[in-house]
């Protein structure tokens, strides 16, 4: 059963207006309780930045690299320069309406239920869900954005609209229709079951493009997963790319180690893959923006990380240009304060997740070269052709 007495204020997240409509309701309506669209973690990070608390310096650059995290730090980060733009724009920071729901709900006296799913678990769900080309895309538009002219935005108040919204939501479900599912309908779904297990008046302060989800939820109780399920991370499926790139490295060990024991010279075909996954690991770091100690570092590592699928050049020159660097927490803030490529390209933490990128695509490129270049040579010889 859904709450008693439930309003739900569909918000801009952005806008001055949805900061003065949230207020204003929960101050006239005395609800027993305020529930907003955020999570503890974002909740705490929004109070310690309007207390002016400065979070620890230190990044470890180790455990940003690790996993899925690098993938995720993109990914939010990115996330946040685009809201953080529009806010910024209009004067309001992200987050305000869901600041000011709170202290309304102090000065009347009602509870608050923060009732989003943690961001790391939606991020994790949403990039597991995500395929090779669908990442791809995802990076590209990313890309293409800091070198397109931004239009001016006249009345951020119809993004609320219906129509608009529609139209938003529709091209992000084209890009990534799994990521959509995971980022928006769970998350609708997530919040209506939090909102099911609320007594009393509830005013649920949330964004537009998750009013007409909630209530949907709401109509078809039966329907809504238990919240394990929509807290659950699944163990990554095994897909064609990820096969492939297992496999491609194990072909490389599998036919020099064939040749080896046939009593081949594989001498000057291990120096030209050597030379082939090295340079353009060293080049990839350099273009990238890399310092040359770091560019020597990918160039040592990449024939070794070439042929094991799970270590990566790039991690190797990312951790050392940290050290070069000195990568601080102002970094991580800095990416989604930025408002053009050039800032971003003046932020540390994002040299290093470029050089990052720059290293395992060199590495990448010199693999495939090496197909043709020493693997089927190689092969050849074996046959005896």
């Amino acid at each position: 059963m859904a709450p008693a007495n439930l309003k739900i204020i569909g918000t801009a997240h952005v806008s001055e207006k949805s900061v003065e409509e949230v207020r204003n309701t929960i101050l006239e309506s005395h609800p027993d309780v305020v529930a907003v669209e955020l999570d503890a973690n974002r909740y705490q990070n929004l109070l310690n930045e309007k207390k002016g608390i400065v979070p620890d310096k230190e990044i470890k650059i180790r455990e940003i690299l690790k996993g899925n995290n690098f993938s995720m730090l993109l990914v939010s980060g990115f996330l946040s320069y685009f809201q953080k733009k529009i806010g910024e724009e209009l004067g309001v920071k992200p987050g305000s309406e869901m600041l000011a729901a709170a202290e309304a709900a102090e000065e009347v006296g009602s509870k608050l239920a923060l009732i989003d799913r943690d961001i790391q678990i939606t991020l994790k769900r949403a990039l597991n869900s995500m395929n090779f080309w669908e990442k791809a895309k995802f990076v590209y538009s990313i890309i293409a954005s800091f070198f397109t002219d931004d239009e001016t935005i006249e009345d951020i108040e119809s993004i609320k609209e219906g129509d608009t919204l529609a139209e938003v939501m529709k091209y992000f479900q084209e890009m990534s229709p799994r990521a959509y599912e995971v980022l928006v309908k769970e998350r609708d779904a997530y919040m209506a079951r939090k909102l099911m297990d609320i007594d009393g008046n509830v005013v649920a302060v949330v964004g537009a493009g998750h009013k007409d989800g909630i209530y949907k939820n709401l109509e078809h109780p039966e329907d809504i997963p238990s919240l394990p399920q929509l807290l659950e991370l699944k163990k990554k499926r095994i897909t064609v790319t990820k096969v492939i790139l297992f496999a491609i490295p194990a072909l490389f060990i599998i036919i020099f180690a064939a040749a080896l024991f046939r009593g081949i010279n594989i001498q000057g075909d291990l120096l030209w893959f050597v030379l082939l996954t090295g340079s353009l690991a060293f080049l990839g770091s350099i273009l990238a923006g890399s310092k040359l100690p770091s560019a020597i570092v990918a160039f040592l590592v990449a024939p070794i990380t070439a042929i094991h699928p799970l270590l990566a050049a790039g991690w190797f020159a990312g951790i050392v240009e940290a050290k070069l660097r000195g990568v601080s927490i102002d970094d991580l803030a800095g990416l989604s304060k930025s408002e053009s490529f050039k800032e971003l390209w003046n932020n540390n933490l994002f040299r290093i997740l470029l050089v990052v990128a720059g290293a395992n695509l060199g590495t990448m490129i010199g693999v495939f070269l090496s197909i043709p270049n020493v693997l089927i040579p190689l092969v050849n010889k074996l046959m005896g052709i």
